[in-house]
């Protein structure tokens, strides 16, 4: 039987900041977005912040009126991201198979390293161990004999418990598992989770114990998927490769205020474009497909659109995907006020060969894409510009001080 870690770093941002900042040891620490800009959210708060219920992507200003003493701290994420690849490579020293999950989350698979370093137990806590001594994280480890299991192990259960590790497999899953709500099943979202309950499957268990034909009459595979996940099985293995092929390349932009103009929309289309475009050209993508997704600005009344449309020929030039994502925009907008914006390249294929056109200038489309990454790359990702991110609406000289829309 394989063994599968899946290693989580407690409150991450938060951690990692108070470990460098010995200072805020016994503080309250608060993770949160631009609040010069925008009210902020909260991205990470420490276990001394949630002790007041703070939450995570609460807005800062609420998350203050439950904590006034919380030191807020402006979120540095590539040094997030450099403290996370340095804890893949302390991975690295336990087993080959290690597969990040996100910034704060890996997979593991040890189950040809119990020879070396003993059972599973013994590796969650050396790696525990070792985290805590090399960068100060806490670290809390869910064992299982998947992926599946071993993230719920580690969520429902390792985070709670004293020693931050627990395993859950066949011996114990009816007892463990089974009592918990159905929307605590790893891949069910809310609407799925509303679904079920209408059918009277409350439980992980209930829906485990549900005759398959109904489910699989209803949701196609994806009824028998969760239902397989509710049981135990989960057949994907732990896979440096994961993330080595992309099914879209996407931006997405929350903006500082409320944009009600659609010229103003057009700037923000225009350069979500252009850097969905430069993405593409670097990783040697062309895409088929250009989606847009729009939200309202009232996020306690979520509005907005996601909508697609195929290319007549791949690209990976901005202009090409922008003049889509205006169509598709002008299409969709029901002309209320816009917050966050975001536009994506998908159906993506290796771009070593083009179809070239008689009609489509591709050629001349290349080259220039390619002086573009030059500059930005010699000079920086504000170097060079679209007049309209001069305008008032133009955010783009904001974003090149930020890695994933948040400050380096």
């Amino acid at each position: 039987m394989a063994d599968i870690l899946l290693v989580d770093m407690q409150s991450f941002y938060a951690s990692v900041e108070k470990a460098e900042a010995p200072h805020l040891k016994n503080r309250p620490v608060i993770v949160s977005g631009d609040p010069e800009r925008r009210s902020g959210v909260v991205l990470a708060a420490c276990p001394l912040a949630k002790r007041y219920g703070v939450k995570n992507a609460e807005r800062l200003g609420e998350a203050q009126a439950k904590c006034p003493d919380a030191v807020i701290v402006r979120p540095r994420m590539q040094r997030y991201i450099d403290v996370s690849v340095m804890i893949t490579e302390l991975f690295e020293r336990y087993t080959d198979l290690v597969e990040p999950y996100s910034i704060d989350e890996q997979f593991l698979d040890v189950t040809g390293s119990r020879r070396l370093f003993g059972d599973p137990f013994t590796i969650a806590k050396n790696i525990q161990q070792a985290i805590m001594r090399e960068f100060g994280i806490y670290a809390r480890v869910g064992i299982g004999p998947n992926k599946a299991l071993a993230k719920m192990a580690c969520d429902h259960f390792a985070k709670k418990n004293a020693s931050g590790i627990h395993r859950l497999d066949m011996s114990n899953i009816r007892q463990d598992l089974w009592p918990l709500p159905v929307g605590k099943l790893f891949g069910i979202g809310k609407r799925m989770e509303h679904h079920l309950r209408r059918m009277g499957i409350s439980t992980i268990g209930g829906l485990a114990a549900h005759p398959p034909e109904l489910l699989k009459k209803r949701w196609g595979i994806n009824g028998e998927l969760l239902q397989r996940t509710a049981r135990g099985i989960d057949p994907s293995p732990v896979t440096v490769n994961t993330h080595s092929r992309q099914k879209a390349i996407g931006h997405n932009m929350t903006l500082p205020r409320d944009y009600s103009r659609f010229e103003d929309i057009k700037v923000v289309l225009l350069e979500l474009s252009e850097e969905v475009a430069r993405r593409a050209r670097f990783k040697q993508y062309i895409g088929h497909t250009v989606s847009v997704s729009i939200r309202g600005a009232d996020f306690d009344f979520p509005s907005g659109f996601h909508r697609q449309r195929k290319l007549v020929s791949p690209t990976n030039f901005g202009m090409d995907i922008f003049k889509t994502a205006v169509k598709l925009f002008k299409e969709h907008w029901n002309g209320e006020p816009v917050r966050s914006a975001g536009v994506s390249l998908s159906q993506l294929e290796p771009c070593d060969y083009v179809q070239l056109s008689l009609f489509d200038a591709q050629e001349k489309k290349i080259s220039l894409g390619k002086v573009l990454d030059d500059i930005h790359e010699r000079y920086g990702p504000a170097s060079l510009l679209h007049a309209a991110s001069l305008t008032e609406a133009g955010q783009a000289f904001h974003r090149a001080e930020k890695i994933g829309g948040h400050y380096k």
